[in-house]
């Protein structure tokens, strides 16, 4: 999801300002949700014209999707140059969404199209299409993120909604969930138009931490009318690693988490 998405009217601006006032509540005054800095662990170069959706890494590389109509793709990435190796565009009349793998499949949303589809992992070649209701935001473990505080659960064979769990911040819901990893058993999300990452129980849907990305980007890497928002989370389990990137973005970072009030990690 994006700014640049901006036919969606003035009921989307008020659930905008309602998350940012959840989450500067939440940064202020909720001692009962653990509240996170990062610490910058490497950087890396990102491609500035990749309007990122969706991010995922698997078996050393990044997989990426972008956004925008006929400007949308996915690809997979060396992590260390940014090199995109491998992209197939998606059709013109599309905007591209998340992403995620599952059992040799590369699975993607379109933003307002109610239309998906299924890849083969190795040679991105178009499987089969799926479809569902409202609008496609992210992937991961297919589970599915739609822009409010619901995430979708889907049946891993016909991509069938099968379940929702709603997102809360202390008991209210928070919308404007964006894009989703899965990081040791919770969920990670982006908040649209937000610098906080919000970690999610799958099970509940409670909000059990809050990442503050603040300042992650320096103004001086980010080109006025061009880099956009925060978005792009993912998760190297073999390694522990965990990458950040957003939308046009000239990097991606690997970052570590250390709870707010305590020393960073490398000091």
């Amino acid at each position: 999801m994006t700014c640049r998405k901006t036919d969606a009217g003035r009921s989307r601006i008020a659930k905008f300002s309602g998350v940012l006032c959840v989450l500067a509540g939440a940064a202020n005054v909720l001692a009962a949700v653990p509240i996170y800095n990062v610490e910058i662990v490497h950087t890396y170069p990102h491609d500035p014209a990749a309007f990122t959706e969706g991010l995922f890494y698997l078996n050393g590389f990044l997989y990426e999707s972008t956004g925008l109509e006929a400007h949308s793709t996915i690809r997979k990435v060396r992590l260390e140059t940014g090199e995109v190796l491998q992209k197939i565009d998606i059709p013109a009349q599309y905007f591209g969404e998340g992403i995620v793998d599952w059992h040799g499949h590369l699975i993607s949303l379109t933003w307002k199209s109610q239309l998906g589809f299924v890849f083969g992992l190795d040679d991105l070649k178009l499987q089969r299409q799926f479809n569902y209701r409202g609008e496609g935001w992210a992937l991961t473990r297919i589970i599915m993120s739609d822009g409010t505080s619901e995430l979708r659960f889907l049946n891993p064979n016909t991509l069938r909604e099968t379940g929702r769990v709603q997102v809360t911040l202390e008991g209210k819901p928070l919308q404007n969930v964006n894009e989703l990893e899965w990081v040791k058993g919770e969920i990670y999300a982006n908040v649209w138009q937000t610098n906080w990452i919000v970690r999610i129980d799958p099970s509940s849907g409670n909000v059990v931490g809050l990442v503050n990305l603040s300042g992650l980007l320096k103004t001086t890497d980010t080109v006025p009318g061009q880099t956009d928002v925060l978005n792009g989370i993912a998760y190297d389990a073999k390694h522990d690693r965990l990458f950040v990137t957003g939308k046009n973005w000239p990097k991606l970072f690997e970052i570590q988490l250390y709870r707010a009030g305590e020393t960073a990690p490398g000091e």
